[in-house]
């Protein structure tokens, strides 16, 4: 210690003088500061399922009111020893070794939509459990990135996916004549499937062969979903996968889960601030 302070010239007697003065007002107030803010910090990164890094945290606790930066954020995590940490895998889903009609691309990776229910995307996907698989047939908004419609099963037959476009179909209620895109499984090109589209009219589109990068937005949920809960689970039963993904997909991808891609937004928060947007454009 007789060192250190030599070094910094100052006296051993003003040392300990500082060590055990009282702490200041403010310094306690600024500290008081930091530990909510770490509180809030553990409280958005459990809430999250424990897969958002510091942008995502960043914007919650602007949203509350914090003036904060991203980098002290990001400092406070270290500190809680918080770190989003994925597993990542890819298993091929699509049969496209068929004879059935298929479509032309005609989304042709043009994925920034300024209008809802005008173009959608849709894929399947797997889930493996304890007792077999779990599939999982999405149908996504590109507009907002929401997931409309979805449907999970245990055997990969056209209802599956017919399914999940009639519950977005449902829910959306969307003008004929929008654009519907897919890859081209069997499941998407099969009689049945193509009928439904054609009832309302659909512009059908559809991936090139081999190509998952033609309908990357559904693609990377299906890995988002996969990396965020699927993978940390470990190994679970067919009834936890089939209750679990639900939760997922509608209590917080679709209204919790920021997205870069909409300005750090929920999918539903971004419709909602969408919808305003657009009806104050109409009153003016």
């Amino acid at each position: 210690m007789a060192k250190m302070c030599k070094i910094l010239d100052v006296s051993r007697s003003g040392y300990y003088e500082w060590k055990h003065r009282p702490l200041t007002i403010e310094w306690q107030r600024r500290h008081e500061n930091r530990e909510a803010i770490k509180q809030d910090v553990f409280l958005f990164f459990h809430l999250g399922h424990g897969v958002c890094g510091s942008p995502r945290i960043h914007k919650d606790l602007k949203e509350i009111g914090y003036q904060v930066s991203e980098s002290f954020v990001a400092t406070l995590m270290r500190e809680l020893g918080l770190t989003a940490q994925f597993k990542k895998k890819f298993v091929t889903t699509t049969n496209s070794d068929h004879d059935k009609p298929i479509y032309p691309n005609l989304l042709n990776r043009q994925f920034d939509v300024e209008e809802l229910n005008t173009v959608w995307a849709t894929d399947i996907t797997y889930v493996n459990t304890l007792d077999g698989w779990v599939y999982l047939a999405s149908v996504m908004d590109l507009c907002s990135r929401r997931i409309v419609g979805y449907t999970l099963g245990v055997s990969m037959e056209v209802e599956l996916v017919s399914s999940a476009l009639k519950k977005a179909l449902l829910l959306r209620q969307p003008k004929n004549g929008f654009l519907h895109h897919s890859d081209r499984g069997s499941q998407y090109c099969s009689k049945e499937y193509i009928s439904l589209l054609k009832e309302h009219d659909v512009e059908i589109s559809m991936s090139r062969t081999a190509n998952p990068y033609d309908n990357a937005c559904i693609e990377s949920f299906h890995a988002t979903i996969k990396k965020e809960l699927i993978y940390r689970w470990g190994t679970v039963t067919r009834e936890q996968a089939l209750k679990e993904i639900p939760s997922y997909i509608d209590d917080f991808y679709n209204t919790t889960r920021r997205h870069s891609t909409l300005g750090y937004l929920s999918p539903m928060k971004f419709e909602e601030q969408l919808i305003k947007r657009n009806k104050e454009a109409l009153i003016s």
